[in-house]
């Protein structure tokens, strides 16, 4: 187990009173499995990416990353966390434009400190991961979005993260470039990294190892992802 919410919650307060994002949740993500997390929008999906993210805290409850408890961090820890032990895969791809894929990938490790030829080689190594290498020098507007996403999956493992959390990775992609990018994710789950998928997308069932839904806040187990995500 490398992540686990024990009993956590989110409620934020609104004009109009208490909004509970998502009712009080037990979650755990093994390494080398991909989890899937489906639901409709506006279920708390999302939610749940973003506890397990550290990008929100938990109203009550507890989050537990990589053996350690996040409750009595400071920000600058969670930062660390973020940047260091999780790694982000959002639908829109979030490619810099000025950027080349290089560049785009090797961001983070500038983030890190690291050396210009310790970013080319872990750059390379992430891109090559993806089968992307020979697209490095390319921005992004000269790359199909099926190329952009395992560019943006490329960036989100080149720090070498335990975690790797993906929303709606596949919405904005064809048949073809949806089976590259989650045979690409899932082949990352096998290397040992716990994969974590938001979506509402049917066709990701058959690359699932285990699948939870959230309905109106709450969390349920799936025991037939075939037939649940239908």
């Amino acid at each position: 187990m490398i992540a686990k919410l024990a009993q956590a919650n989110k409620i934020y307060e609104s004009p109009a009173g208490r909004v509970t994002a998502l009712d009080k949740s037990d979650v755990e993500l093994h390494e080398g499995e991909l989890l899937l997390i489906i639901g409709p929008s506006g279920s708390g999906k999302t939610t749940l990416l973003s506890l397990i993210g550290c990008l929100i805290n938990p109203t009550e409850g507890e989050l537990e990353i990589d053996g350690k408890k996040t409750a009595n961090l400071s920000a600058k820890e969670m930062a660390t966390i973020r940047l260091n032990t999780i790694g982000f895969v959002f639908q829109q791809f979030n490619l810099l434009a000025p950027l080349t894929a290089e560049q785009n990938v090797g961001f983070p490790l500038q983030m890190q400190g690291l050396s210009n030829a310790e970013i080319k080689r872990k750059t390379e190594e992430a891109l090559q991961m993806v089968n992307m290498l020979e697209h490095k020098k390319k921005l992004p507007k000269q790359l199909s979005g099926g190329q952009q996403q395992r560019i943006a999956i490329a960036r989100s493992l080149v720090t070498n993260p335990k975690i790797i959390l993906c929303d709606e990775p596949t919405a904005s992609l064809d048949k073809d470039s949806l089976a590259v990018v989650m045979n690409e994710l899932k082949e990352l789950a096998k290397t040992g990294k716990s994969v974590a998928v938001v979506t509402h997308d049917p066709r990701l069932a058959k690359y699932a190892d285990r699948a939870i839904e959230v309905k109106n806040g709450q969390v349920y187990p799936l025991e037939n992802i075939q037939e649940s995500i239908h």
